[in-house]
């Protein structure tokens, strides 16, 4: 698919708009404040994929802890901001790599104009963040609600307010819960702006439900060219949203590498304990860094005819499986054994 242009923006080590691949975000769910925790959760987001993090910093405490966070771990480092512009200072004076603010709460133009020169003379991205839920009392009375014209009119005129203060190093996000909402907002947005986009849905939900929202609406978005980085926001482990990000991705073609499973549904034939095993398959896969296919088939009547455009696979028999590869059998192996052997062939995969 062709990508709309956009604006390069350097967030750190990590480049997004013009050409560069759409980068994933998350967002730690620690006390920012308690730096060993947060660099334990920001590490393992790193080892799932994630190449930029946000941290909230509701605090000073939380703007100062940035100094010690960013000098253990290896990816570009984000503050979340709100209200309070001197937070947004302070954690650029310590390290942040890019800051997200609504300016429509900060306050006076005075104190945003105190963040922007903070900013600019560190050369510090800033993501102008407009979310549904906080989206102005006028701009609500002027399109009879919240809607997705709203949501662009705002950013807008925030992305204005900064470029009038002499900075262009923006970033924009226009979030809802709202999946029709988010993808027209988008929509409208793109056509108007030459700056990265930032998209998600926001407080779309649990891992579950969150994840089904997030492909329908990422997936419409970014198929249409539309988004530079991306964050899928979910009620969880912070390691599940790098996880649908990628396969979000990966699905739409805009990403390459890692092994991608397919697992039949189960039915009458299903001769093995089939939902576990592939569950495990899944988790199991995530330790590779290989561009293969893997399937994981429930009976061996279907299972090695169906499992053909797979590089390799498993079904289950009684009592035993099926080892296949480009859709011939490799061997038999006890059920039991199954997921190793799966394991040790991935091992010593070769292409």
């Amino acid at each position: 698919m062709e990508r709309m242009q956009t604006k390069e923006v350097a967030i750190g080590s990590v480049k997004i708009g013009g050409n560069h691949p759409i980068a994933i975000q998350s967002m730690t769910n620690t006390r920012t404040e308690n730096v060993k925790e947060t660099v334990a959760q920001i590490i393992a987001l790193e080892k799932a994929g994630c190449e930029i993090v946000r941290s909230a910093v509701p605090t000073m405490e939380a703007a100062k802890a940035f100094r010690e966070i960013k000098k253990q771990i290896h990816i570009p480092l984000v503050a979340d901001i709100h209200f309070d512009y001197r937070l947004a200072i302070a954690a650029v004076e310590n390290g942040a790599d890019k800051i997200r603010i609504n300016p429509g709460n900060i306050g006076s133009r005075e104190r945003i104009q105190s963040v922007v020169s903070c900013c600019r003379e560190r050369q510090i991205p800033i993501r102008i963040g407009v979310n549904s839920g906080s989206l102005e009392k006028e701009l609500i009375e002027k399109y009879g609600g919240v809607t997705a014209e709203g949501l662009v009119e705002s950013a807008l005129e925030k992305a204005a307010l900064i470029c009038d203060m002499g900075y262009d190093n923006l970033v924009i996000s226009i979030k809802s819960s709202d999946v029709m909402m988010c993808i027209r907002a988008h929509e409208c947005i793109a056509k108007q702006t030459h700056f990265p986009l930032h998209v998600g849905i926001t407080e779309s939900g649990t891992v579950y439900s969150g994840s089904v929202k997030s492909a329908v609406g990422l997936g419409n978005i970014l198929y249409q060219g539309i988004g530079d980085t991306v964050r899928v926001s979910l009620t969880g482990d912070p390691i599940s949203e790098i996880y649908a990000a990628k396969m979000i991705l990966k699905t739409l073609g805009l990403r390459e590498g890692g092994i991608s499973v397919v697992s039949c549904p189960t039915c009458g034939r299903t001769q093995i304990d089939l939902i576990p095993l592939a569950c495990q398959v899944e988790e199991m896969v995530r330790e590779f860094d290989l561009d293969i296919k893997v399937a994981v088939m429930g009976c061996v009547v279907n299972g090695p005819g169906e499992a053909r455009e797979a590089d390799i696979g498993i079904a289950g028999g009684i009592g035993e499986g099926l080892l296949i590869k480009k859709g011939e059998i490799v061997r038999k192996v006890p059920e039991e054994e199954l997921l190793e052997a799966l394991r040790q062939e991935l091992l010593h995969w070769d292409s």
